[in-house]
């Protein structure tokens, strides 16, 4: 009796999976083979590290709202703010690719050229401050040195810069949205207020926040085995946060001296023990935001890798190491969003405003 039982559970098993489709086979196993991948978590020694990055770059003092976005975004794209009227903060910082020009130095006003390279303006918002020697303390502050600066945008003064504005009257009534309850709102610091909110818009996710977040398989094989390489060799000790960097300053030649004439944070402090202290960037798309260091002199990723190692760490860094830590440096590659990039219609000059002036 027990015999045939056991022989009858045996032939309706063989029945069971002879009856079962194909394709609820093959479903079955793929369910299988996925579940482990699906309980992936990112590894802890990774996320100690970093942080994801915020949804925006918005502060109790520094406000993201619609109208002042809106404005923002219209005087990036302003050239009329330069004194030939042929460069906007997006001819340096260019959007639609990854906030830079890819050029060592920018060009300004005739052409003219600064020391120090353009930093990306994506992600920049988090930064403890602005540009490579920290004299601005926020984006605000940073979004309206350029415009009166005589080797970038080169506008007399700020009195001009407002004038301009007023002469063309389609931006009166988005300062007057954008500053509700001011009397005049169309001051010079409310420009840098403006494009400074549309700045902090400015935020680039990605796989790797994905895999931050807690999907440990938004990141390949290689990329984690890369950015473990990167802890590994101590890398953090400077690239950390949300925007892996531009938490804090640092020497450069820290390990090893490095060569260069700009005495960097030194020239705004005056201090002794600032030379050659320098904003460490953010390696948020590092891939696509080339040259690289302060002054663009170093053409590729690879190069900047194994410099970094020598003159900062004291490490003489292999083919192999290089190629590692640079796998995970492309994994913080993320495509701007559409609405970022894209360029606003903006108003027309009124019969008063200035003309362009090469001088």
């Amino acid at each position: 009796m027990a015999r045939s039982f056991i022989i009858s559970l045996a032939v309706m098993a063989t029945v069971g999976c002879a009856g079962t489709p194909a394709s609820d086979k093959a479903k079955s196993e793929e369910e299988v083979a996925v579940k482990p991948d699906e309980a992936a978590k990112p590894d802890p020694t990774l996320t100690a590290f970093f942080k994801v990055l915020p949804a925006d770059m918005a502060t109790e003092d520094r406000p993201v709202t619609p109208e002042r976005v809106a404005l923002g975004r219209a005087l990036y794209h302003e050239k009329r703010l330069s004194k030939n009227h042929d460069i906007s903060c997006n001819s340096c910082h260019q959007l639609d690719n990854f906030g830079v020009d890819n050029e060592p130095t920018s060009p300004g006003h005739k052409g003219q050229r600064g020391g120090r390279n353009s930093p990306t303006t994506y992600n920049a918002g988090i930064h403890l401050a602005q540009f490579w020697d920290g004299r601005a303390a926020d984006v605000e502050a940073q979004a309206v040195g350029p415009i009166t600066n005589p080797i970038e945008m080169a506008m007399p003064d700020e009195a001009t810069v407002v004038r301009t504005l007023k002469s063309i009257p389609g931006y009166q009534p988005m300062f007057a949205a954008a500053f509700p309850g001011e009397e005049d709102p169309m001051t010079y610091a409310n420009i840098g207020m403006a494009i400074g909110a549309f700045e902090r818009t400015l935020v680039t996710p990605g796989k790797w926040d994905a895999y931050l977040a807690g999907d440990g398989n938004a990141l390949t094989a290689e990329e984690i085995e890369g950015a473990k390489h990167f802890v590994a060799t101590g890398c953090t000790t400077c690239h950390m946060g949300p925007a892996v960097g531009g938490t804090m300053y640092q020497k450069l030649g820290l390990a090893h001296p490095y060569e260069t004439k700009d005495e960097g944070r030194k020239e705004v402090t005056g201090n002794e023990a600032d030379l050659h202290m320098f904003k460490v960037p953010s390696l948020r798309n590092i891939a696509k935001t080339g040259p690289y260091f302060h002054d663009g002199s170093v053409a590729t990723l690879d190069e900047a890798i194994k410099l970094m190692g020598h003159h900062q760490l004291g490490k003489d860094l292999t083919d192999d190491d290089v190629a590692k830590i640079s796998t995970f440096l492309n994994a913080l590659t993320a495509e701007p969003a559409a609405e970022l990039v894209a360029v606003p219609e903006l108003p027309e000059s009124g019969p008063d405003t200035p003309k362009a002036d090469p001088s």
